[in-house]
């Protein structure tokens, strides 16, 4: 039967013509044929043609004769599907009566390319690289591939694959390259045991900046003002190696009074100088700058000295919001960090002042807060209302600080009933865990200059972490 190698074999063993083996050139039978060898003559094709651009191989078809010229119209046939076959288009002809038996062997052979193609595409997917040098069958890529019908072929899994691996590495490459300057490490295990009753968390840094040409403040009266630095981080991340990175998402928070309430009786007021800032916004506030005076002459602002660094907490009662810290450095506290009002670990109780309503002369900033409607009617007609994160992304936020008389957390460390019920971790558990990931952490830079390193400051440009007047 034409179409078969079978058949093809039985015609050369009906030949017996010696001139029949010298068949004339092929005929060129349209845009869809190719053309054969001059030296032989052109023999029934299968269906399963091949595909490329390049010179066909020589078949055991090709050197046979063929005897019956009908067959020429059928291989005309056969040759305008294999070109419609390139494009992928061929559709599925009448079946052909045959003893089965090649078919299913052309069809083993087309199942085991597949399967080879698809190995070779995973192997491509693991190496970051196809080797691209043979396809699912042997042959060189430069030449015909086999076509394995409407499922797609060989090269085209070969090519794909080697894409996906291209953009696997490069995806890869990134995430590498982004998480090499970034100690924040997301956690499913850490945000399920993470308590809700923690609104956030992060990175916690102390300055205070000397009054006007004064470098080396000699006690708390030397000091112009106070400053705190936020660094959040996602709810459910933890600390790794290396610096934390720049997400944009900084506060620089002023302190009026320059010193932190040390007791219930102290109830200090803080402000937003810079919400959202990068850490390039940072660095700007806290050089150091000489500006010329008519009656003074030059004067100098000397740069802010850092004096701690730590973990923070912003967490709810539910009637009442706090503001905890542990300090990783220094690692012990001097008569500066003490002054200041520091603690190995301290709390605050915290409230933010409702902009609608003014208050004394002395407190009052120039311009409130842009906060949106919204936030404003969840003040309501309330003077104050417990801090919550979002409103610390404000420039000029003020909320109040009410001291803690003991050296620990207190109800800011405290478990809530529904966490508790949950079997979630306290404050405090998350709190020490995030305090010696940092302590870790600041171990593998350069002890107190990881402050520098943090904020992209230069030591060389900066006082060292002080701890005596």
């Amino acid at each position: 039967m034409a179409g078969t190698r079978s058949s093809t074999r039985q015609a050369a063993a009906a030949s017996s013509s010696p001139t029949s083996s010298q068949g004339a050139p092929a005929t060129n039978t349209g845009s869809a044929g190719r053309k054969r060898k001059g030296d032989s003559t052109p023999g029934p094709k299968s269906k399963r043609g091949k595909k490329g651009n390049g010179k066909a191989q020589a078949t055991i078809e090709d050197t046979m004769p063929a005897e019956e010229k009908e067959e020429d119209s059928k291989d005309v046939e056969m040759k305008e599907d294999e070109a419609r076959a390139d494009e992928g288009t061929v559709e599925a002809k009448e079946p052909v009566k045959d003893n089965g038996l090649n078919d299913l062997k052309e069809r083993e052979i087309a199942v085991q390319a597949r399967e080879d193609a698809m190995k070779e595409k995973e192997e491509a997917l693991e190496n970051g690289k196809s080797e691209g040098k043979e396809s699912a069958n042997g042959i060189e890529e430069n030449e015909p591939k086999v076509d394995h019908g409407p499922n797609g072929d060989s090269s085209k899994m070969e090519k794909t694959g080697e894409i996906e691996a291209k953009e696997d590495v490069n995806s890869a490459s990134k995430d590498q390259t982004a998480n090499a300057d970034d100690a924040v490490e997301e956690s499913s295990k850490r945000d399920e045991s993470t308590p809700s009753s923690i609104l956030e968390k992060g990175i916690i840094y102390f300055f205070f900046r000397g009054r006007v040409g004064i470098d080396e403040p000699s006690d708390v009266n030397d000091v112009a003002r106070s400053y705190i630095v936020l660094r959040p981080i996602p709810h459910g991340s933890k600390l790794g190696d290396g610096p934390i990175g720049d997400a944009g998402t900084n506060r620089l928070l002023a302190l009026p009074k320059k010193v932190l309430p040390a007791g219930p009786k102290d109830r200090f007021l803080i402000f937003v100088e810079k919400a959202k800032a990068s850490m390039e916004d940072i660095k700007s506030s806290f050089v150091s700058s000489d500006y010329a005076t008519k009656t003074a002459g030059t004067r100098h602002t000397p740069a802010a000295t850092p004096i701690g660094e730590g973990v923070y907490a912003i967490t709810t009662t539910g009637r009442e919001s706090h503001l905890a810290y542990i300090l990783t450095i220094p690692s012990e506290l001097s008569e500066v960090q003490k002054d200041v009002g520091l603690q190995e670990r301290g709390s605050f109780v915290t409230s933010v002042k409702n902009p609608q309503h003014s208050g004394p002369a002395n407190t009052n900033l120039p311009e409130g807060p842009d906060y949106p409607q919204e936030i404003l009617d969840e003040f309501r007609s309330l003077r104050w209302m417990p801090l919550q994160p979002k409103l610390l992304d404000y420039v000029n936020t003020q909320f109040l600080v009410i001291g803690h008389a003991d050296n620990d957390l207190g109800k800011a460390a405290e478990q809530q009933p529904v966490d508790e019920k949950h079997d979630k971790d306290t404050p405090l558990e998350e709190m020490e865990k995030l305090e010696h990931e940092d302590e870790l952490r600041v171990e593998h830079l350069k002890g107190d200059d990881s402050i520098f390193v943090d904020l992209g400051l230069s030591s060389k440009e900066y006082p060292a972490v002080q701890t005596t007047w």
